[in-house]
């Protein structure tokens, strides 16, 4: 999911101390009390309410308090790291302090649509928003500890990512400050149709779009999501075998993005069959998960650069022209995009940065040229 780097404190309020009236006279005679016995109470009720100021700001900012929320920072324990590839984690946290309400919390933001949570590196006082991966089949987590609010989260260690390499040096037990949730975007009761182009981690929040859209099926309601994931690794994807394209090499995203039309050639590398030995992809496990849980109503495929295979007009258009005709609003049907700022740029445009609010800007990229007029789409 594109995300962006924040500063994680908001301005601290200031706290305003009281000017006190003048003292009632408790003296028979008309002389003043002695002018040391009036600074020094003064003093007093000064400093009383500016401690009394103080406490209160400091409790409005209390990590006791263990349910997330978008206003203050909440104590999170981690729980454990499982890599997913050489350059992946899997993260699961927990709450520092227990609380029942996170569950609703999290149900609540489910169901609107795509969400994430802050972090904060506290060393540089900045933070990095990041997508909560859904409960499936496939987690390993129990009743118990869904009740007790734990969340997990897909993250790579970028090289220069100050928050995500805070993140993978961390230690087993160690605190995490998070802070939401922050809704990325509302997926409308009446969307039918999804097609989610996700770039690397960027398949978190496809995970999230097709539980939250899939969770509304009903006898009559049967909504559908395509994703298309591209990863520049096998690793990433160990495991996953695409279920509608059979694509052969185009040119990728990122020689777009630098200008560069030339096509790759053409290739005639199959795709990799998985030894016994490799394991499956715990991300590609989620995945199949949702298609055993909703079968018929979710599809991926699967594209790698290191074997040249890359999302192209074809793969968007041929779902695009699966998909049932509806009348009415663009709303039934939805094109999200979510990954590194450059894969964003070159399938649907930039997103621009205007009064201090990140916006999505005016649509432009592959998806521009294909004149999609019945489709809404949402940059992540």
């Amino acid at each position: 999911m594109n995300s962006y780097i924040s500063l994680c404190y908001r301005a601290r309020p200031a706290i305003r101390a009281a000017t006190t009236a003048s003292p009632s006279r408790r003296y028979a005679s008309t002389s003043a009390p002695p002018k040391s016995a009036k600074n020094r109470w003064l003093g007093i009720v000064l400093v009383s309410i500016a401690a009394a100021g103080a406490g209160a700001y400091l409790r409005s900012q209390s990590p006791l308090s263990g349910t997330l929320n978008p206003d203050t920072f909440t104590k999170y324990s981690l729980v454990s790291r499982e890599p997913v590839s050489a350059t992946s984690s899997l993260f699961t946290v927990r709450p520092r302090y227990p609380s029942d309400s996170n569950y609703d919390v999290y149900e609540d933001a489910w169901r609107i649509g795509v969400w994430s949570v802050m972090f904060k590196q506290p060393q540089l006082q900045i933070g990095r928003d990041y997508t909560p991966l859904p409960t499936t089949a496939a987690t390993s987590l129990s009743v118990d500890e869904e009740n007790d609010g734990y969340l997990r989260f897909f993250i790579r260690k970028e090289p220069f990512g100050e928050v995500s390499r805070y993140l993978h040096s961390l230690d087993i037990g160690a605190d995490i400050e998070m802070r939401g949730p922050q809704i990325e975007c509302v997926i409308p009761k009446e969307t039918k149709d999804i097609l989610f182009i996700a770039g690397g981690t960027g398949i978190a929040p496809a995970l999230q779009a097709g539980y939250s859209l899939l969770s509304r099926t009903t006898s009559e309601h049967r909504p559908r999501i395509h994703i298309l994931w591209a990863s520049r690794l096998r690793e990433d994807c160990i495991g996953g075998e695409s279920d509608t394209s059979k694509a052969s090499a185009r040119r990728s995203w990122f020689s777009g993005w630098f200008g560069s039309s030339d096509s790759a050639p053409p290739s005639t590398q199959a795709v990799p069959a998985v030894s016994p030995k490799q394991a499956t992809s715990l991300i590609v496990k989620e995945l199949e998960a949702l298609k055993s849980q909703y079968p018929g109503q979710i599809t991926v495929d699967y594209y790698l650069d290191e074997e040249n295979r890359f999302i192209g007009k074809q793969d968007i258009s041929k779902f695009i022209e699966s998909t049932r005709p509806t009348e009415g609003s663009r709303k039934s049907k939805l094109i999200l995009v979510s990954g590194p700022e450059g894969f964003i740029s070159y399938m649907a445009g930039p997103k621009v940065w205007a009064q201090g609010q990140e916006l999505q800007g005016p649509l432009k990229g592959i998806i521009k040229e294909l004149d999609l007029k019945d489709w809404g789409v949402w940059k992540l």
